[in-house]
């Protein structure tokens, strides 16, 4: 009997023995860290682990146990301890000490002789720099799954984040720019297409321009979102809401909303974990469903939310391919993907025409969001005061601040001009690969917090 056939049995005998659903998750993974920082290499760390994770369903629980080892007797071993926290009663059974998944060549490192080089460049081109720092992650993992529905799937993934953060300072003056790029690939591929010069300087481009910059007015006003400024704010204020978990827990806003109208007629968002290159993307997500194009959003109307093979059954919901987990000694969860709106037929330039006094922003920073209720605070690390149609000067100290329904339904133009920005999503302690897009948005009235009002911004 062939191994996979063997598996293939040994979970219908979970299932046959109280359970309602059992899977076995065998992994081999490897990574490299470099974190820079006042000059030096603060931090080095190298990883490889295999490893096999035993999920049990029962009812409303889930068990799970994990064990370094990718064989037979390893995974049956994880499932009988699943199964004894479950409360399933499982025979014992002997199994060999077979692999199931074939050794990989080591993983290599990649090329950071860079980082020192960079560094002094970068504080030869401006006396106001007060720090640098750069963070290099290349990451990989293969792995298999099985489940007791006689599943069998795999993928193979990899992915390359590079980042640089920079201070500078100014007459007591803080300002930090950031800029990052990541591409599902390993860093030697990674760098042949990628300047870490040019992101470094982006990164000081910003901080500078920001350093000079007046306060930003405090005020309701239209907010015109640049499609650069990457989909952050969609990602945290709006996807998070539709993770079925989330929706079962009673924690979303978006609750019991399928078929209703939460948004402008103007708004389609999906979730796409099939888009190829992407760094939410893969064959079939951590359970072994394939990945696929999932509309969350139509024309304004809640069509679908994503879920894991725990949320479809507790929830009766289709399977999206959306159940992902950081390793196997993880529990999968209803992750995003690679989210994004769709694009419109409005121009960036004809949208900027049609603000009076308002805010456009170039790029979002970090913030805060309360799923249950949508409501968000977020930073903008690149904004402009506009007036009559025209970008008058930069602004810095901007904080948006509103409600993620509210924000979708006051959204009155849509841009032709998607773009996508890659980064990690966090989520119950898991750190996932995602990418956020999104075209430029015209919010029609937003509060804007900042520390004076827009006449005296116009006067600076």
């Amino acid at each position: 009997m062939s191994i996979n056939a063997k598996l293939g049995d040994v979970l219908k005998t979970v299932v046959r023995s109280g359970a309602d659903f059992a899977d076995l998750y065998f992994e081999i993974a490897a990574s490299h860290s470099y974190s820079f920082e006042n000059g030096v290499l603060e931090e080095i760390s190298s990883s490889s682990s295999e490893g096999v994770g035993a999920r049990i369903l029962r009812g409303e629980a889930t068990s799970l146990a994990y064990a370094p080892g990718v064989d037979l007797e390893t995974g049956f071993a994880c499932l009988r301890d699943a199964a004894e926290n479950g409360y399933v009663s499982l025979q014992p059974l002997r199994l060999p000490s077979i692999r199931v998944m074939d050794r990989e060549p080591p993983f290599p490192p990649p090329e950071y002789a860079f980082f020192h080089d960079l560094d002094k460049r970068l504080k030869a081109s401006s006396m106001w720099i007060r720090q640098v720092s750069m963070n290099l992650d290349t990451a990989f993992k293969r792995f298999s799954v099985f489940n007791s529905d006689g599943a069998l799937a795999g993928d193979r993934r990899l992915y390359t984040i590079f980042s640089v953060e920079v201070v500078v300072e100014k007459g007591g003056v803080l300002q930090t720019g950031y800029e990052s790029e990541a591409f599902s690939v390993d860093s030697r591929e990674f760098f042949k297409t990628t300047s870490p010069l040019k992101i470094a300087e982006a990164a000081l481009s910003r901080a500078l321009l920001m350093l000079d910059a007046p306060q930003c007015p405090a005020g309701a006003m239209p907010v015109l979102i640049s499609g650069e400024a990457g989909g952050t704010m969609i990602h945290e204020a709006c996807g998070h809401g539709f993770e079925a978990d989330i929706i079962q827990k009673d924690f979303s806003v978006y609750r019991d909303k399928i078929g209703k109208q939460v948004a402008s007629p103007l708004i389609t968002l999906v979730d796409d974990g099939s888009i190829p290159g992407y760094l939410g993307s893969g064959v079939c997500d951590d359970e072994g469903t394939q990945c696929a194009r999932n509309v969350l959003i139509e024309k304004g109307v809640v069509r679908k939310y994503i879920s894991d093979i725990a949320s479809s059954r507790r929830g009766s919901l289709p399977l999206t391919g959306n159940g992902r987990r950081s390793s196997y000694r993880s529990v999968p969860q209803p992750r995003m993907t690679n989210t994004y709106i769709e694009p419109g037929d409005s121009s960036p330039e004809k949208m900027l025409r049609s603000v009076g006094r308002g805010l456009l922003v170039k790029k979002m920073g970090g913030g805060e969001v309360d799923p249950t209720s949508g409501d968000f605070v977020f930073h903008v690390t690149e904004g402009y005061l506009v007036k009559d149609g025209r970008v008058l000067h930069p602004v810095r100290g901007a904080v948006l601040t509103g409600n993620g329904p509210d924000v979708l339904m006051n959204i009155e133009a849509v841009g032709n001009d998607l773009h996508f920005l890659p980064g990690m999503c966090g989520k119950s302690g898991q750190n996932v690969p995602v990418t956020d897009g999104q075209p430029s948005l015209l919010i029609g009235n937003l509060t804007v917090g900042g520390a004076q009002t827009y006449d005296e911004a116009i006067s600076e």
